[in-house]
């Protein structure tokens, strides 16, 4: 299956329709791929998430429109998609810092504009060559605490370090009761929202089914499944984080385009044991839920 040309039709349809509703389900139908699949490989590949690439696209439209034209604010605000002109000034001023009317009234167009985004037909490596175990995992538990983000504006990239961080300075593991592994945690993304790109991220350890959950704590279950298990590249402390970083990249724009797999569920996780010990040789395994592929592009 092409990626590339699996994402460039989205992107073509994107900007042919901005003016209408666009769900990330009907993205993926065009894809040809599962939706969560789809949100993935888009991000890996274009470098943000798909709504957010649609909200942005909107907004530089708007801009232009605003700065050389004469068009009333509302026929803008309806023709890039938005049903109330009160929505589309709070997104237009959250995104460009001035009303649309200031904007309007600049020496010069400024700010962020995103222009479309166009795909080469090569995909660029993103990381180490690597072939992941290919494991059924059986149903498991977890006990840990709960963390609510979103990929929008790369929220969960500052959210998630500092919840480790907070995780780690307060011993928050030493309170999880009987864990079947000891010193090992999961990080788990989970209950992922494809409209809003909110998620919620879980660090915890594996417990025994029913194990009650401290106060402060949750309890989660995951089905049996079958896992690419890919374990990234040994690495000291100041490049563990990019290891990590390059691992995931390589997974979506390199192993699945060529795998005759897809990503299967909601939910995937990073495996943090002793291996992550020490300032060398740091590593983790990413475990990813996977299915065979039904449907060819």
């Amino acid at each position: 299956m092409n990626y590339v040309t699996c994402i460039q039709r989205t992107l073509d349809y994107i900007e042919e329709n901005l003016e209408t509703q666009i769900t990330l389900e009907k993205l993926a139908e065009i894809a040809c791929f599962s939706p969560f699949h789809y949100h993935r490989v888009f991000q890996a590949m274009v470098g943000e998430s798909v709504m957010d690439y649609v909200r942005k696209r909107r907004l530089t439209r708007a801009a232009e429109r605003l700065f050389f034209t004469d068009e009333k604010v509302i026929d803008i605000a309806l023709d890039v998609g938005f049903h109330y002109q009160e929505s589309f000034n709070r997104a237009f001023k959250n995104f460009y810092d001035v009303s649309p009317k200031q904007y309007r009234n600049a020496r010069r167009i400024s700010g962020p504009l995103r222009g479309k985004a166009y795909l080469t037909t090569t995909l660029l490596s993103g990381g180490n060559k690597m072939e992941p175990k290919l494991v059924t995992k059986s149903a498991f538990y977890v006990i840990g605490y709960e963390l609510k983000t979103k990929n929008e504006g790369g929220q969960n990239n500052k959210d998630i370090p500092e919840f480790w961080q907070q995780y780690m300075q307060n011993r928050l593991g030493s309170k999880i009761p009987n864990p079947l592994k000891e010193n090992t945690e999961l990080g788990i993304c989970t209950d992922f929202n494809p409209e809003t790109g909110e998620f919620v991220y879980v660090i915890g350890m594996e417990v025994k089914e029913g194990t009650s959950a401290p106060k402060g704590t949750v309890y989660r279950s995951f089905p049996e499944l079958d896992y690419a298990v890919f374990t990234t590249p040994k690495s000291n402390e100041e490049s563990f984080t990019s290891s990590i970083q390059s691992t995931w990249n390589y997974v979506f724009t390199e192993w699945f385009p060529e795998s005759g797999y897809e990503h299967y569920g909601s939910m995937e996780f990073e495996l943090y044991d002793k291996r992550c010990y020490g300032s060398e040789n740091k590593e983790i395994d990413i475990y990813i839920p996977v299915k065979k592929q039904t449907v060819k592009a």
